[in-house]
């Protein structure tokens, strides 16, 4: 099977990871898969690392010159299906008219309406199957229009990361500039209003109160965070709020940390949240989108139902290193169970081939 994934993003965020998780999956499991990608993107460097084979498309004009692409790639007769990563990547495919010729499968990560213009409604009709990565963003997805006959849920799957050693939890927090072994929470994920840091700040500067060796680690880059410097000086945290920036060896965050804490608004799923867990890292997150779907309450993970909450839940896992260490061994299990790249690659290739299926029958 030869599968044409396109992605046409120039940032580095949890939808061009999946994509190049899923294409060395597709590797492994014998599949010569291809991507399309923008020149000098992040995808386009990371998949040459891996030896992907690529096609890429000029950044201006670029979803013209995606469609361009992907008529070109498709001349031959040797591509299989085609599966676009985001909506300009849609765009492109439909301009090609590629579903005319082979099935065109969509990913949708977002839980926003799919778009009532003409355009919008035309691209995901189009498609022979959505794949959405949580159950709650397939019910966002009908609700706003799609055929719930095309909706197939895949979870986006993490690696099961090998557990780190006390000296490699030193040396990360060392980096970090913590030098004590004062609780240390984090978060990880681009800096904007919806995700939710201010919350975090808020609660810090509580939590400080009773605890006050307690530091914020705040790993990611984003329009907002002179905002949430600002906040963090205004509550006299300037020293207790870590800013990383965006962070390319993710690991030596998650190696720092005692508590991961992912207070987003709107989220599809939330890989770093899935991360977190991988390392057996106990996390809060907030009882509202995909969430409940990860974190089975109590076990796996807290769920809290508003910000206002977030303290509580903080302060019982910092105090009880029991319970962290159990609900923090409880996620990691739930992860391999539920959310590992294995079961994505696989189950994306199950709905690969009940396409393929279908077109031939």
């Amino acid at each position: 099977m030869i599968p044409l994934i396109v992605d046409l993003e120039m940032e580095w965020r949890g939808g061009q990871n999946q994509v190049l998780l899923l294409l060395k999956g597709l590797y492994e499991r014998g599949h010569a898969a291809e991507l399309i990608a923008v020149k000098g993107s992040f995808l386009q460097h990371r998949a040459r690392k891996e030896g992907i084979y690529i096609h890429t498309v000029s950044r201006k004009i670029m979803r013209l010159s995606a469609a361009a692409k992907i008529r070109s790639v498709l001349s031959d007769g040797r591509i299989d299906l085609i599966h676009v990563n985001e909506s300009h990547a849609l765009t492109g495919a439909w301009l090609a008219g590629a579903h005319r010729k082979i099935p065109l499968i969509v990913s949708r990560r977002v839980g926003y309406p799919l778009g009532k213009s003409p355009l919008a409604s035309a691209r995901y009709r189009a498609a022979s199957c959505i794949i959405a990565n949580s159950e709650w963003v397939a019910q966002q997805a009908v609700a706003s229009g799609a055929n719930p006959e095309k909706l197939r849920v895949v979870y986006e799957g993490v690696a099961i990361a090998a557990r780190f050693s006390a000296e490699q939890r030193l040396v990360a927090r060392m980096r970090w500039g913590v030098n004590d072994d004062g609780p240390l929470l984090g978060c990880v994920g681009v800096l904007l209003p919806d995700k939710g840091q201010e919350y975090l700040i808020r609660a810090l500067a509580d939590l400080r109160k009773e605890i006050p060796n307690a530091r914020l680690l705040l790993a990611g880059s984003g329009r907002h965070r002179g905002e949430l410097e600002k906040l963090a000086t205004t509550l006299h945290l300037s020293s207790s709020v870590i800013f990383t920036g965006f962070v390319k060896d993710i690991e030596s965050v998650y190696e720092a940390i005692d508590v991961f804490l992912f207070p987003a608004l709107f989220e599809g799923l939330g890989t770093s949240l899935l991360a977190a867990m991988g390392y057996a890292i106990p996390s809060i997150a907030f009882r509202r989108c995909a969430f409940p779907e990860i974190i089975e309450d109590g076990k796996s993970g807290l769920l809290v139902e508003e910000p206002g909450l977030l303290l509580s839940a903080m302060k019982k896992l910092v105090a009880n290193h029991e319970l962290a260490r159990s609900i923090g061994e409880a996620g990691r299990k739930r992860v391999e169970q539920k959310f590992s790249v294995d079961k994505m690659v696989d189950e994306t290739l199950a709905v690969y081939e009940e396409l393929l299926g279908r077109t031939s029958a």
